[in-house]
């Protein structure tokens, strides 16, 4: 019994390492925090509770088979953020970039359908380059489920997503029809596909900053809603719009008192 318990610590311990290491401190380079640094600093302390720790690809082609990585590019789960209850994915660019495959998609389908079940806000740290396309079809598969599953959402429960990191594909159209959409300037990119295709189908050059950045799409397209100096910023105004919102469509917003702001001056 012993050994088996060690053999699921160890396993738990591989889990949190993701990619391992030294892609978690690249990550760390390019001033970005890794799937689990996010989770933590979003919801309330020792509330997560993970789904899905263990999961792997089920995918032989293009030998992935020799290389799985416990969780496979997300977590998911739920806690709570300011003691309300929330559904929760994070996407770890350090396994295989954060790519979507089938199981992958299958983890986070089913926060999304907890979250509607249990009638509690859903939100997705998108950190993805998009579909896994070793695993072709399949991976592209798992989207369309995703995309279904933001459309039975809609206005049943608040979505919540956070661009942290260059995000493409469909990694950015399941984001795109969510509710609030929030990026961090200078890390975070959101395009249907990168300028080095853009290049070769219209010869034209455009920096990632100018197709997809956070000022290009608070300020031109109008995508996203905030554009956040950082991280940390980011997920503080992930916790602030949870403040204003009500947890489902059966519920209220919050109420709170009026409190005149004004100087001294107009008190008199």
């Amino acid at each position: 019994m012993n050994d088996k318990l060690d053999i699921l610590n160890q396993k738990i311990e591989e889990a949190k390492l993701g990619g391992g290491q030294k892609r978690i401190d690249a990550q760390h380079k390019k001033g970005k925090l890794t799937a689990r640094e996010r989770i933590h600093f979003l919801l309330d302390e020792g509330s997560f509770e993970e789904i899905g720790m263990l999961v792997t690809h089920r995918s032989n082609d293009f030998d992935l088979e020799k290389e799985k990585y416990l969780g496979d590019g997300v977590i998911t789960g739920y806690g709570t953020i300011n003691g309300r209850l929330t559904y929760v994915f994070s996407q770890d660019f350090t396994v295989f970039g954060g790519s979507l495959s089938e199981t992958h998609a299958e983890k986070i389908c089913k926060v999304m359908d907890l979250a509607m079940k249990n009638g509690a806000p859903l939100i997705g740290l998108n950190d993805s380059g998009g579909a896994r396309i070793q695993e072709g079809v399949v991976s592209l598969g798992g989207y369309a489920d995703i995309f279904y599953k933001n459309t039975l959402a809609s206005g049943v429960i608040p979505q919540l997503s956070a661009i942290m990191g260059p995000c493409a594909g469909g990694a950015v159209y399941s984001p795109a029809i969510t509710d609030f959409i929030l990026m961090v300037e200078n890390t975070s990119y959101m395009f249907v596909t990168g300028p080095n295709v853009v290049k070769t189908v219209t010869h034209e050059e455009v920096t990632s900053e100018e197709l997809g950045g956070a000022m290009t799409h608070a300020s031109k397209s109008g995508v996203t809603h905030f554009a956040c100096a950082n991280e940390i910023e980011c997920i503080n105004n992930i916790k602030q719009i949870l403040s204003y919102v009500p947890q489902n469509c059966e519920e209220d917003a919050p109420s709170v008192p009026y409190e005149n702001k004004g100087s001294e001056k107009e008190k008199h």
